[in-house]
C-alpha cells in the first residue's frame, strides 16, 4: 500500500510551473516549495492522491550552487514570491525550461527554435499590489493559505507602494479604519497612487478616501495618467494595466515587432496599451474590451486613432467577416478558449500574436490553432521576477 505520509530525504529533479520542485517517492511525484534542481533535502509530505504528494521543506542537506540568501525577511511566509532563494539568471533559465517542457508535455509541441528572454530590474518592479486586512494588521496572504502575513515592506513593489504600505500599517490601527474592509488594491505611476476596494463586507464611504488623503496627499481622486510606450494612458479604478513598470515598453516592442498593414485588431485590449501602438502602424485599428471600466479608458485613450468596441472577443469574432492583416490577443489567464480559436480558424488573419501569462493555456491554444498556424517566434518576458509567473509572446503565421 502506498504511504499516505512521508518524512525523509529526497533529491529534486527539476522545477515545475507553480514554483515547486519535483522529486519522486516510491513511484509517486512529490512537489516541494523553496528548493532547487539537484538539491538533496529533508521533507515532510502528505499524499494528495494516488500519484501525488505535497511536501514541506525541513532542511537543505546538499545545496545547489545557485541558491542565494533571500532578500526579503518575509520570504517563504508571504505567498507572493517563490524564487528568492535562487540567483536571478537561474530563475530565467528555469522559466525557459518550464515553457519548453509545458509545450511538449501538454501539447506535443517540440519547439526547437531559440526562445529569447527579455528581463529587467528584478526588484521593486511592481506598480500594482493587493493588500489584505485583518484586525490591526495589513499584508499579503501566507503561502498556501488565506491567513495574513503582516508586512511593512515589499521588495518587489515600487518605492511609492512601499511608502503607502507603511502609511496603511499605521492607518489600520486607527479608529477611523473600516474594520469590515478585507482587501484593497493599490496602483501607482510613482507620482500618484490609486485605491480600489476589492473585498469589503459592506460599502466603504467616501469619507474613507478623504481621510486617507489627509496622510497620503498623493492619493488620486479619480483616474491617473501613466506614461508608457511613448504614450500617456488614462487608467481608472478597476482597469487592467501591466504590473512591471520597467518592462512595459519592451513588451509593446516585442508584440509589435515589424507589424504593419491596413487592418489590425486588438482583442482583450484593456486600456489600449497595444491598440495605440498598432494605430501608428496600421490604417485601421479595432480594439475590443469587455470590462466597462477598462472600455471607458480605452475609448478615451484611443480617441480618433482607432475604434473601441465593447464586448467579448468571441462575440466580436463571430460577427467579423473581413480577415485582418494582424490580430493581437492578450487574453486573461484562462486563454482564448475553444470558441475564439474556432473563429480564428474561420477568419484566418494573415498573422496572429498571442500574449499569455500561463504556459498551460497558451499550449492548449497553440495546439488548437495548429495546422492553420505555425509558431514563428516565441519570446519569454519576465514580467514577474522572484515568482514562478512569466509572460510569453507567441508570433504565429499561416502555415
Amino acid at each position: 500500500m502506498t504511504a499516505t505520509s512521508f518524512d525523509g530525504t529526497v533529491e529534486i529533479e527539476k522545477l515545475v510551473y507553480g514554483g515547486e520542485g519535483l522529486a519522486r517517492v516510491d513511484g509517486q511525484v512529490m512537489l516541494v516549495p523553496y528548493v532547487l534542481p539537484g538539491e538533496k533535502v529533508r521533507v515532510g509530505g502528505e499524499r494528495v492522491n494516488s500519484g501525488l504528494m505535497r511536501g514541506s521543506l525541513v532542511s537543505v542537506l546538499e545545496s545547489s550552487g545557485r541558491r542565494v540568501t533571500p532578500r526579503c525577511e518575509y520570504f517563504a511566509s508571504c505567498g507572493g514570491c517563490h524564487y528568492q532563494h535562487s540567483d536571478y539568471a537561474f530563475q530565467l533559465q528555469q522559466k525557459s525550461n518550464i515553457l519548453r517542457e509545458t509545450l511538449l508535455r501538454l501539447g506535443g509541441i517540440r519547439y526547437e527554435g531559440e526562445i529569447p528572454i527579455i528581463s529587467g530590474e528584478p526588484w521593486m518592479y511592481r506598480n500594482r499590489i493587493q493588500l489584505h486586512f485583518a484586525g490591526s494588521e495589513a499584508g499579503f496572504h501566507k503561502a498556501g493559505s488565506r491567513d495574513l502575513c503582516d508586512i511593512h515592506h515589499c521588495e518587489i513593489s515600487s518605492p511609492m507602494l512601499n511608502q503607502v504600505i507603511l502609511k496603511l500599517q499605521d492607518a489600520v490601527k486607527q479608529p477611523e479604519w473600516p474594520q469590515f474592509m478585507r482587501s484593497l488594491e493599490l496602483f501607482t505611476n510613482e507620482e500618484q497612487v490609486q485605491f480600489n476596494i476589492v473585498d469589503s463586507a459592506r460599502p466603504v464611504a467616501a469619507r474613507f478616501f478623504e481621510w486617507c488623503s489627509s496622510f497620503i496627499p498623493f492619493l488620486a481622486k479619480g483616474p491617473i495618467e501613466y506614461a508608457a510606450a511613448a504614450r500617456v494612458f488614462r487608467i481608472s479604478r478597476g482597469s487592467f494595466f501591466q504590473v512591471n513598470r520597467f518592462l512595459i515598453d519592451s513588451l509593446v516592442a516585442e508584440v509589435l515587432r515589424e507589424a504593419r498593414g491596413n487592418y489590425a485588431v486588438d482583442l482583450y485590449a484593456g486600456v489600449g496599451l497595444f491598440s495605440l501602438a498598432l494605430s501608428g502602424r496600421f490604417q485601421r485599428v479595432e480594439a475590443v474590451e469587455r470590462s466597462r471600466p477598462a472600455f471607458r479608458d480605452l475609448e478615451w485613450n484611443i480617441g480618433q486613432s482607432g475604434r473601441a468596441i465593447q464586448g467579448s472577443a468571441e462575440e466580436f469574432l463571430r460577427n467579423l467577416s473581413e480577415a485582418p492583416d494582424w490580430i493581437v490577443a492578450d487574453p486573461p489567464r484562462a486563454g482564448l478558449g475553444r470558441e475564439a480559436t474556432d473563429e480564428l480558424h474561420r477568419i484566418r488573419p494573415r498573422r496572429l500574436t498571442l500574449v499569455s501569462c500561463d504556459p498551460a493555456t497558451l499550449t492548449r491554444d497553440l495546439k488548437r490553432l495548429g495546422g492553420e498556424y505555425g509558431i514563428e517566434r516565441l519570446t519569454l518576458i519576465d514580467l514577474f521576477p522572484q515568482t514562478y509567473h512569466f509572460e510569453v509572446v507567441a508570433h504565429l503565421a499561416k502555415s
